[in-house]
């Protein structure tokens, strides 16, 4: 069988970066799956998967545009330094998990401006990035009852230890 829409796939992967650091990748023995069509991977990704079959493995890179986006300077704001909690450390490149009014967010620190603000950048930590993945195609079928779970409007951040929204990925989720 195939890859097409509303197949269930399971897939070992390993995610990098130019530079070759991995940034993510699939626990042994335990392959991402998920149900084509419902917003659960990145479609650039899920693009190149279709056609496949089990057993099929294949490199594929996917350019920012076609995974989390350019960097988007309308997404850095400048914060007041009161906003922070007192144990948090302000420091620049420091992120960590805040609640926005579309769910968790992954905030980074951008610049430490002095002792009234700091910018912070809301862009998804993996947005301006080429990313490149090697993949095996481990299973594809019909998916089960229930299995099919449609993301709202481009959810589903992920990758699991980029940003800790989860695997997979929409261009317009609450992660970036």
């Amino acid at each position: 069988m195939n890859i097409e829409d509303k197949t269930f796939v399971a897939i070992d992967y390993r995610l990098s970066l130019d530079s070759g650091e991995e940034i993510d990748r699939s626990p042994d023995g335990k392959p991402l799956g998920f149900v084509t069509g419902t917003g659960r991977i990145l479609p650039g990704l899920e693009k190149e998967l279709m056609g496949m079959a089990a057993g099929d493995s294949a490199r594929v890179t996917l350019e920012a545009e076609d995974a989390y986006g350019e960097v988007n300077e309308n997404l850095f704001r400048d914060v007041p330094v009161s906003e922070f909690s007192k144990d948090v450390e302000l420091k620049e490149g420091k992120a960590f998990r805040a609640q926005s009014a579309r769910g968790p967010v992954t905030v980074t620190i951008a610049r430490v401006n002095d002792d009234e603000t700091v910018t912070i950048d809301l862009n998804h930590p993996m947005a301006g990035k080429r990313l490149h993945f090697e993949l095996k195609v481990v299973e594809v079928r019909e998916p089960l009852a229930g299995e099919i779970v449609e993301e709202p409007a481009g959810c589903a951040c992920g990758p699991e230890g980029g940003d800790g929204c989860g695997s997979g990925a929409g261009s317009g989720c609450a992660c970036g």
